[in-house]
């Protein structure tokens, strides 16, 4: 089958999967860091904490409230899936940590700083560290068989040949029910580490599971192959409702779990939520919360069916949103698409149940999308990342595109603008400091 361009979503809460690999559960090791990594850690992390206590911060999340409450002021800005190996200017990013839990607080805390320096355009730092719970599923016991192509060595973009895993009934019996488990000593060990590390800067919070990224058809095509998958909705139409049911099954497995463990955490912050923003709703946690045993009707649910682009809404329906209805009607709110072009279909997204915000990608009829939608729903917009990766940096396309789409919309819709897949800026990170300063000024005109 043909190469695939993928990008895999970053945020580590969000993406509760890696159908790359599979990680095995580590034993619980207490960390032990030395005196310098420690120095290193508090020192950056006293300079967020200063961030952190900032009134903006609030301002903010009252208008990200508005925003996904569908009453909003303005257009809201934000960017991730950012290419942080073209990113580091003056070593802001290098790491001096030697201990590997100590690399990725330094990591983190490094990319925060860097991003309200350089491009926050509406970003929010929470006023306390997430210390995220050691919650481990056993995944659904197939990984992709992958040929992969690099343009560039230091970048996690690469092309992918996958190699066709799923192709009989007794195939789908490759894919397995996930068992989770949720290491409380490991937990306790990372716990007992944050508090000690940040002691007397901010807070540290348990923090379980948050938004998870649904995507049955993402995991699917890389075991079963695109084009295939595409000709049996044809010619073995039955095959693909078993392979997609049985996806779904498998998350539904997983879910069920995380409500029973008791390890779920609200997503109405500032947790990414979908391919969008920021999660921040007074629709949830709703009325009907125990604040000590969060279940997914809590919190923001999503999906989409990245690889249906050019498939018709009947079968969008048939072959993916209708599978997918059992896992939305669990959530309070729910997130529809990421690439798929969704305008025409508008039909398909009003039978979810809850729906709050749909995806309008690049390859959207924007004029139709925005008619279509009106203020019914929150548009998430993603402008085209390709104006940063031109021979030749013009900030004026790419407020030419921002206010195009600006105009359109103006008075007709509650929009978010999200620049995300970013392959490359042409290691010239100053391109999308740039388009997100850019953004801002044409958002807030």
């Amino acid at each position: 089958m043909a190469l695939v361009c993928q990008k895999i979503m970053r945020e580590e809460q969000l993406m509760l999967h890696d159908p790359s690999h599979y990680e095995p559960r580590q034993e619980a090791e207490q960390i032990v860091l030395n005196p310098e990594d420690r120095d290193v850690l508090r020192e950056l992390a006293s300079e967020l904490a200063e961030i952190a206590a900032l009134p903006v911060h609030a301002e903010k999340a009252e208008l990200w409230t508005k925003l996904n409450d569908l009453e909003a002021e303005r257009p809201m800005v934000w960017a991730n899936e950012i290419c942080w190996h073209e990113m580091n200017v003056d070593d802001e990013l290098t790491l001096c940590c030697e201990h590997s839990w100590a690399q990725d607080q330094e990591r983190e805390l490094r990319r925060q700083l860097y991003q309200w320096r350089h491009l926050p355009g509406d970003m929010v730092i929470k006023d306390y560290f997430s210390c995220p719970l050691a919650v481990h599923s056993t995944d659904f016991g197939i990984i992709e068989d992958v040929d992969v192509v690099k343009t560039d060595e230091s970048s996690d973009v690469v092309s992918r040949h996958f190699n066709v895993q799923i192709q009989d009934w007794d195939d789908l019996e490759k894919i397995k029910m996930p068992t989770i488990a949720h290491d409380e000593q490991a937990t306790a060990f990372r716990y007992e580490a944050m508090c000690d590390v940040y002691d007397g800067i901010m807070p540290v919070k348990k923090v379980g599971q948050t938004h998870i990224w649904f995507t049955p058809w993402d995991f699917l095509i890389r075991w079963y192959g695109i084009e295939n998958a595409m000709m049996d909705m044809i010619d073995r139409p039955d095959f693909v409702h078993a392979a997609v049911e049985r996806m779904v099954d498998a998350w539904m497995a997983e879910l069920d779990q995380f409500e029973a463990l008791n390890v779920l955490s609200l997503d109405n912050d500032n947790t990414r939520v979908g391919s969008g923003g920021y999660g921040y709703a007074s629709a949830i946690p709703g009325e009907d919360y125990d604040e000590t045993h969060i279940k997914a009707k809590n919190m923001w649910g999503c999906s989409n069916a990245q690889i249906f682009s050019e498939v018709s809404p009947q079968m969008h329906w048939e072959f993916a949103i209708e599978h997918d209805l059992r896992w939305l009607a669990r959530w309070g709110i729910t997130y529809y698409g990421c690439c798929e072009p969704l305008d025409g279909k508008m039909d398909l997204m009003r039978r979810i149940p809850n729906l709050r915000k749909i995806s309008v990608s690049p390859w959207c009829n924007s004029q139709r999308a925005i008619e279509e939608i009106g203020t019914d729903y929150v548009i998430s917009r993603k402008p085209s990342p390709a104006v940063l990766a031109t021979d030749v940096w013009r900030p004026e396309q790419a407020r030419q595109q921002i206010r195009e789409f600006l105009d359109l919309s103006q008075g007709k819709c509650h929009v978010e603008l999200i620049m995300k897949d970013i392959s490359t800026v042409r290691y010239d990170p100053q391109r999308l400091w740039e388009w997100t300063a850019i953004a801002m000024e044409e958002a807030q005109a």
